[in-house]
């Protein structure tokens, strides 16, 4: 999941680099939820026994 929101991340500064504002900022609302999701799966296995 890491993996992908750091594609996503890089795809958004290209895109934003080219000039292609909606696309850049898909990708970013994009990563920031795959990191957050990340976040929250890794805090829950980390709290959650077994």
């Amino acid at each position: 999941m890491l993996e992908l929101a750091i594609a996503f991340f890089v795809l958004a500064i290209i895109a934003g680099v080219l000039g292609a504002g909606e696309v850049a900022g898909l990708s970013m609302d994009i990563a920031k939820w795959l990191i957050i999701g990340f976040i929250v799966l890794a805090v829950l296995s980390l709290v959650w026994p077994g």
